[in-house]
């Protein structure tokens, strides 16, 4: 339990430390990443399995991102 809540912490404090202004693909990174975790926790996962998800979830957050930033 006590590791669900520092990595939610950690999570939070990536997202809350951002002081520049982001690209699209980048903050589709960053919130992929972090409800490919969140997800990974909440479904009780391995730690393998958590960090998997955060990897997988970054990745297709860029992804989206980018395409969206390239449409506008």
């Amino acid at each position: 339990m006590k590791t669900k809540i520092l990595m939610l912490l950690v999570a939070a404090g990536v997202l809350g430390g951002c002081t520049q202004n982001l690209s699209d693909g980048q903050t589709g990174a960053l919130v992929g990443a972090a409800a490919g975790t969140g997800i990974g926790l909440v479904a009780g996962g391995s730690f393998g399995a958590v960090v998997g998800a955060g990897l997988i979830g970054g990745a297709v957050g860029y992804l989206g991102g980018t395409a969206i930033g390239n449409s506008r």
